[in-house]
């Protein structure tokens, strides 16, 4: 295959006079490079211009991104420090727990402290309201009675819970 290909060009090349010969090589010469810049050069040298231009861009872009967050991560740390108390406490508990489908007996204020009395209540549905009060909250259960009744998962239960800032 290049024994063909090469007599094969052998016998072209031979055919040609001097001036054609330099015409084709000075040719070839010109299209190669013409093919090299617009195949390689042009598009990374207008790369590299739009790079250039949008640069500039992305920097400010990336340093509102950065204040940003650390906005957020100090406004995070600042929301974290905030827990209700005392009846706010109460009246957002009862609303969690109406919000939860739970029906409490009696939510009332004790101390520092709200207590919950619960009758006939879905013992899973209780656990995932603490979960969630304890994270929207911040509060934690200081003692907690939890009788089961012969109905699987239903217990009577009386929970106080305090925000967890107090000790």
């Amino acid at each position: 295959m290049k024994a063909e290909l090469a007599q094969t060009w052998a016998g072209f090349w031979d055919q040609r006079t001097e001036r054609e010969k330099n015409l084709l090589t000075w040719g070839g010469g010109v299209l190669a490079v013409v093919v090299a810049w617009s195949v390689l050069w042009a598009p990374a040298q207008e790369g590299r211009a739009h790079l250039r231009e949008s640069l500039p861009s992305l920097q400010r872009q990336l340093a509102q991104m950065t204040a940003q967050a650390n906005e957020a991560r100090s406004l995070s740390a600042a929301a974290q420090g905030v827990a209700p108390t005392g009846g706010a406490l109460k009246d957002a508990l009862t609303a969690s727990l109406n919000d939860h489908g739970l029906a409490a007996t009696q939510v009332q204020v004790i101390g520092n402290a709200v207590q919950i009395q619960m009758k006939n209540a879905s013992f899973p549905a209780w656990t995932a309201w603490v979960d969630d009060a304890r994270k929207q909250f911040k509060v934690q259960i200081v003692e907690a009675h939890v009788t089961a009744l012969k109905e699987d998962g239903q217990v009577d239960l009386t929970a106080s819970l305090q925000p967890s800032t107090v000790k």
